[in-house]
């Protein structure tokens, strides 16, 4: 990793903070930034050769270089749950459905913690979040309570099994915009049918007006929900979600 790791305090949860290469090379070099859920697992070095991979591709062209800020959360079935439901089995807490709150923090308080304090570029189209499972989940309802502060979302094996969310999808538009761009992805073989709903999902974004240039939709073939393969599929969703539009029909490692 040639980048920078930094470990922050805020709001009584960690920010894990990468910044890329270049960064502070040139004083007036601004940079995408991307809020990742769950602390920044998937590309905490810890965790998975993400980093190593992204920086590869900053090398190459492919990327542009980005900063990302890793999300720490406190209660996750809370924060990264639309609304309250049961529990998927009495060995788990209910769900607390605090994910409208959460994401009005990470709009009021922490992106302008952010900027005040790292050189990232204003503006939805510069602006992501990311996570995988709930982090998949709680990233695609932020774009509907904040369509104009979220550009880029990752989505990677939303689990949007949860209760009510796809009627959710159904009710809320989500206007498609020059600057939006969605990708998802999903394994073959997830459990909770998350599959089938990963792919209904795809389609009533189809239906709102999202077409190939801006929402991607991929398919782990053997896949199953397992966190550690969640990481290594951070790099090409930043790829797609980051590339130009004279780049958009490079190959998608």
């Amino acid at each position: 990793m040639k980048g920078l790791l930094k470990n922050e305090l805020w709001e009584k949860r960690e920010l894990t903070i990468y910044v890329p290469p270049t960064y502070g090379s040139k004083p007036d070099r601004a940079y995408p930034v991307v809020y990742v859920h769950d602390g920044g697992n998937l590309f905490d070095p810890k965790y998975s050769e993400s980093l190593t991979v992204l920086e590869r591709q900053f090398v190459s062209g492919e990327l542009r270089e980005l900063i990302l800020v890793g999300i720490r959360p406190l209660q996750r079935l809370d924060e990264y749950t639309p609304w309250p439901a049961q529990a998927l089995s009495a060995k788990f807490a209910d769900f607390g459905g605090r994910g409208g709150e959460y994401a009005d923090l990470i709009v009021r308080k922490l992106i302008p913690y952010i900027r005040e304090r790292y050189a990232v570029l204003e503006g939805p189209e510069h602006t992501a979040m990311a996570g995988a499972s709930l982090g998949g989940l709680i990233s695609m309802y932020a774009a509907y309570l904040h369509p104009d502060r979220f550009g880029r979302i990752g989505s990677i094996s939303g689990s949007y099994w949860y209760p009510g969310f796809v009627d959710y999808m159904r009710a809320h538009s989500l206007e498609d915009r020059a600057y939006r761009r969605i990708y998802m992805d999903v394994g073959s073989i997830e459990g909770k049918q998350m599959y089938p709903l990963n792919r209904q999902v795809h389609a009533l974004l189809r239906q709102m007006g999202h077409d190939d240039d801006r929402l991607r939709f991929d398919v782990e073939e053997g896949a199953a929900h397992d966190p550690s393969l969640f990481p290594m599929r951070l790099p090409k969703a930043l790829q797609w979600l980051f590339a130009d539009r004279t780049g958009k029909d490079k190959k998608i490692r």
